[in-house]
Order: structure tokens, then sequence, then C-alpha cells
């Protein structure tokens, strides 16, 4: 029973499960932000924060690991926010010209300085959620996967956070502008959600890497926005769908002999189209439905007259 955790079919579902929960729970204010490709700069920004928190203290994991590398994810953020204010640039530019410089240092730092250690871009990138199960801690008499113990710490962090500044969060997400008035502070929160992504992050690529990653951070929260308007339940449909996309993807994978990731990351897309189709604000369905009853309340006014 000790072991229960370590049985791979199991182990490769929860991490997902947890990755996708951690994942989304931060994504749903950075979609409602309009922000939702910075995790995208955040998660290969962190390859440059890895390369250089292993030169100055020889970690490849733990502790000082996640946060050297969620530091360099909010350097990301501070230089695209600083480009951006010279306002000769968009933010999806600035984007796309600071994340790949320090996606580059960081592959060129690696390649030049630390050849002999198991860190490479392509581990950064895609990860391998299938040999999860191998590296493995005991903690208080229970053997579990290392990146699902530091997954579990993780999400309960990102758990915390919200529920300690879920408020302040909504208030700062919507109108930033009367969150300061009243005197909360929207950039500070800002910053502390993309340092928590920049962790989850971290946790997450020695796991599944940081691809599907960004999949969970945008798209069960995307399909949870066309689903409803009210931030908790758009926050428990995004945790919900990306949860469900673990064992739906895993299960898919194993029939069809394909990537376990990238089911899952199919999986969280078919949750978006149904989102997509079946909205009931938002879908296909409800747009067509609503110009049929515009287009049929002239003829019923021409009718009666």
């Amino acid at each position: 029973m000790t072991e229960l955790f370590v049985e791979p079919t199991i182990a490769i579902v929860l991490t997902g499960m947890l990755v996708g929960a951690a994942g989304s729970l931060l994504g749903v204010f950075l979609v409602l932000r309009g922000n939702s490709m910075l995790s995208d700069a955040i998660s290969h920004a962190i390859l440059f924060g890895i390369a250089v928190v292993w030169l100055l203290t020889g970690a490849t994991s733990g502790p000082v690991q996640i946060v050297g590398a969620a530091l360099s994810g909010v350097l990301a953020v501070f230089l695209i926010e600083s480009v951006v204010r010279t306002r000769r640039v968009r933010q999806d530019a600035a984007i796309g010209l600071v994340f790949p410089a320090l996606f580059s240092l960081g592959v060129v730092l690696l390649n030049v300085f630390a050849r002999d250690v198991h860190l490479d871009e392509h581990t950064v990138l895609l990860g391998e959620i299938g040999f999860v199960w191998l590296d493995q801690i005991t903690v208080a008499g229970w053997v579990l996967p290392q990146s699902l113990a530091t997954l579990a710490v993780v999400l309960a962090i990102d758990g915390l956070f919200i529920a300690l500044f879920y408020k302040a969060l909504k208030l700062a997400t919507f109108d930033p502008e009367l969150a300061r008035t009243l005197g909360f502070k929207p950039t500070l929160l800002f910053y502390g959600l993309l340092s928590l992504v920049s962790g989850t992050a971290v946790a997450a690529f020695d796991a599944v890497g940081v691809v599907l990653f960004i999949c969970f951070v945008i798209v069960p929260p995307g399909a949870a926005y066309l689903l409803t308007d009210r931030l908790a339940v758009m926050l428990f449909l995004a945790v919900a769908m990306a949860m469900a996309s673990a064992p739906l993807g895993y299960v898919a994978a194993v029939a069809l002999n394909v990537s376990i990731a990238g089911m899952m990351a199919l999986a969280t897309g078919g949750f978006l189209i149904l989102a997509l189709t079946l909205g009931p604000r938002h879908g296909l369905l409800a747009r067509q439905a609503r110009r049929r009853r515009l287009a049929d309340q002239p003829a019923d006014g021409a009718s009666s007259a």
C-alpha cells in the first residue's frame, strides 16, 4: 500500500492532474487579463534561470532551483513590461523579443558550461511524463514519485495564494484602477501571480515539460471562459477540465500507442472545442440561435401588423 503512488499508471495520471490543476488555477487570471501568452514567455525563460542557478550553486532540482528559475520568469515579465512602456512596441512583439533572448542564453550556458549535467532544452520543453514514477522519495512511510510530491506542494501554495487574495485578485483583474484606489496593489499582486506561474513551470518541467504546462495554463481557462461569466465557477471548471484531461489523455495514448503528454494536450483541446460549440452564451450554437431569433423578429412584427 505504501508504494501505491509509484505504480506507473497512477503516478503518470496523478502527475498530469496536479500539473493541470496548478496551471489552470493560475491561468484563469492570466486569460482574464489578456496575458495568457506571458506563460509561454515565462516557461521558456526559466531555462536561463535553471542554467544560472546551476552555475552558482550546482543545484539541478529542489527549492533553490525552483526559486532561481522563478525569478528568471519574473525577470522576463519585467523586461517585457519595460519594453511595452516605451510605447514603441506592443506586448506581443515584446514577448517575441524577450523570451527568445533569455531562452537562447539558457541554451548557450547549458551547452558551454553544463555538458555533463542531465539538463538540456529538450528536457525543459518536452519532459517525459512516462518516466515520472522512476525518481522516488519516501514521505511519512509512503513511497512517492519526487515530481508528484513537489507538484502537490506547489499546488497547495498556488491554492493558498488564491484563497488568501481572492477578492484582491478579482478586483485587480477586472478593474485595477479601482483596486488601486481602494488601497490594493494590483501590480504587486500581478507579479506575485507571475512568480507562482514561474515556480509551477519549474516544478512541472522535469515531469511533463513546459509545452504541456503552457497548454494547461491557457486551454482549460479559455474553455471555462466560454462557459461562464462567474469567476468562482470559471476556476472550478478550468481545474476540472484540466484534471479530467490527464486520465482521458493517458487512456487514449495507451490505446493508440502515442505520446502521453501529447494526448493530454489534445484532450484539453477537445474540451475547448466542446465549449466553443456548446457554450451557453459564447458558443457557436448559442450565437446561431440568437441570430435566428433576431432574424425572426421583424417577420413576426410584420405578420401581426
